[in-house]
């Protein structure tokens, strides 16, 4: 079974940053592409960046573009998200997971992890 795990959230005053680290494991994360989603109280949950099963980052919302870098380490089954110049609407729970086009839009592939917490102050 797959399983995504997500770290490295935390309370970060605004303009700071935060990497946040997730680890699959399963063969899903080798042959598929990565996004990073997002879900704040009381709304649906995003998706954030995504990067191809290569490396190539190649989606970015509009609300993180310049400031959020998705990466990722194949030997390591581990897709990083370089969060920075925060700020307080950036505040939610990130997840991870392995995503695939189909039909007419990008679906998540695996069960969703426990997702790690991102809180910044103003």
């Amino acid at each position: 079974q797959v399983q995504m795990v997500e770290s490295g959230g935390g309370l970060v005053q605004a303009g700071g940053s935060l990497r946040l680290s997730c680890v699959a494991s399963g063969s899903i994360f080798s042959f598929n592409a990565m996004g990073w989603y997002r879900q704040a109280p009381g709304k649906e949950r995003e998706l954030v960046a995504r990067i191809t099963s290569g490396g190539i980052p190649n989606y970015y919302a509009d609300s993180v573009k310049g400031r959020f870098t998705i990466s990722r380490d194949n030997a390591k089954n581990t897709v990083y998200l370089q969060l920075n110049s925060l700020k307080p609407e950036d505040t939610a729970v990130y997840y991870c997971n392995a995503v695939k086009f189909v039909g007419t839009g990008w679906s998540a592939l695996a069960s969703w992890g426990q997702g790690t917490q991102v809180t910044v102050s103003s």
